[in-house]
This record gives structure tokens, C-alpha cells and sequence, in this order.
């Protein structure tokens, strides 16, 4: 069975995984880029963009989203500012060319007819988590699902115990506000094992691996 795994989920001091108040200039809200500024300084973000640049000790975090995957599942907010479902001819973030190339599943409660981008392909659900994951565990070919956010979409497949492997950087920054990852989740650690590695970019890469002999022999490098 293929693993749910969350990868470079970047959330602030207290907790934020996203700012306040996103829109089509602001994907993060209020937050800015700041959440991301250690991924956009990394050798894996360099090559996406088609260039080359130096690795970092957060390429070894940040690479490991992209290796093994057969699926993505995002919420509505990852695909789009709020509002995006009324603009029928919104395409994402990404332009013609989205990073993910593989399909990915968009959770949302007015779904539409699958957009084809490159290699990539949307398709527009309303499901529940479990209904989704199966979903995606069918088309991924014995791959691992990514589960891609925001924090709100984590949160539930975390309540409903879904995910095998977690992995948050703490950024030290304090936002005050936004979409928490944490909330409702008392008591979440004991179901994993958990690792911490700082970088000398500042941050804190935090991974969190279901306490599961199958689950950590693939996980954890």
C-alpha cells in the first residue's frame, strides 16, 4: 500500500502554516513568502525554475517531496485564491508547466471537468479524506500520495489518522494569525516517531514517521 506523506510544510513559531488573508497576489496571505524563503534558496527550487545553484543542508529535506511520488492531493486553498471555483477559466498558480507531473486530486465543493496541464493533471473532487486517499492510491501505480496542503486539508487527514509521514519546518518568524496546523490535534506526536534537524538557514526541519515497522522502513531515508 502506498504511503500519505507531507513534505515542506513551512509554519511559523506559533503555529501558522499559511497567513491571513490570501488572494490572487498573496497565495500565502499576509505571510508573504517569508514561510518559503528557505525552499527558494535551496538547489531543489533552483531546478525547477531550469537553473542550476548550489546545494544546501535544506536540499536534503526538500528534494525528498519530489522522490517517489504517484499522486497529489491539495485543498481547494493550494489551487487557488478564494473565489477561484467562479472563474472558469482559473489554471492555478503555475502557469502551463506545473511542477507536479503527475495527476493531483483538488478537494473542493464545486468540482469541475479535469484541466490537463503538461504533464500534470487536475482533477476536482468533493470527498472526504478517506474517500479522496482511495482515489489516489488507484492512480498512483504503487507510489506514495502526496498530501500537498494547506494546513486546513493536513488537519484533516491527520484527524483521521491518514498520514504516515509529516514533515514541518518550523521558519522563526511569529505571523499572529492565519491557518493553523496545529489546532485540534492534541496528543498527535504519540502516534509517531519524531526527528529534528536545524539548518543554517534558521530553520527546523521536523519529521514526524508513523509508529509502524512498513511505514518507517519506507519513510525514513
Amino acid at each position: 500500500m502506498s504511503l500519505v506523506r507531507v513534505h515542506n510544510l513551512a509554519v511559523s513559531l506559533d503555529g501558522f502554516a499559511t497567513g491571513a488573508d490570501q488572494r490572487l497576489d498573496a497565495p500565502f496571505g499576509h505571510a508573504g513568502m517569508r514561510l518559503m524563503e528557505w525552499f527558494k534558496d535551496s538547489a531543489t527550487w533552483a531546478s525547477l525554475q531550469g537553473h542550476d545553484a548550489p546545494e544546501t543542508p535544506d536540499d536534503a529535506f526538500a528534494r525528498r517531496s519530489f522522490e517517489g511520488i504517484g499522486v497529489e492531493i491539495m485543498g481547494a486553498g493550494k489551487f487557488g485564491p478564494p473565489g477561484w471555483q467562479d472563474d472558469a477559466g482559473w489554471r492555478g498558480w503555475w502557469g502551463e508547466e506545473p511542477p507536479f507531473r503527475t495527476p493531483v486530486i483538488v478537494l473542493t465543493h464545486r468540482p469541475r471537468e479535469p484541466l490537463v496541464l503538461g504533464e500534470t493533471t487536475f482533477h476536482f473532487r468533493t470527498a472526504s479524506p478517506a474517500e479522496a486517499l482511495a482515489e489516489a492510491q488507484a492512480m498512483a501505480g504503487g507510489l506514495d500520495v502526496r498530501l500537498g496542503g494547506g494546513p486546513a486539508t493536513v488537519r484533516a487527514f491527520l484527524a483521521e489518522d491518514l498520514v504516515d509521514l509529516l514533515h514541518v519546518v518550523v521558519v522563526p518568524i511569529v505571523l499572529g494569525r492565519g491557518g493553523s496546523l496545529w489546532q485540534g490535534l492534541e496528543g498527535l506526536e504519540e502516534r509517531f516517531t519524531v526527528e529534528a534537524v536545524s539548518t543554517p538557514s534558521g530553520v527546523t526541519h521536523l519529521t514526524f514517521a508513523r509508529r509502524s515497522t512498513h511505514a518507517l522502513a519506507r519513510a525514513i531515508p
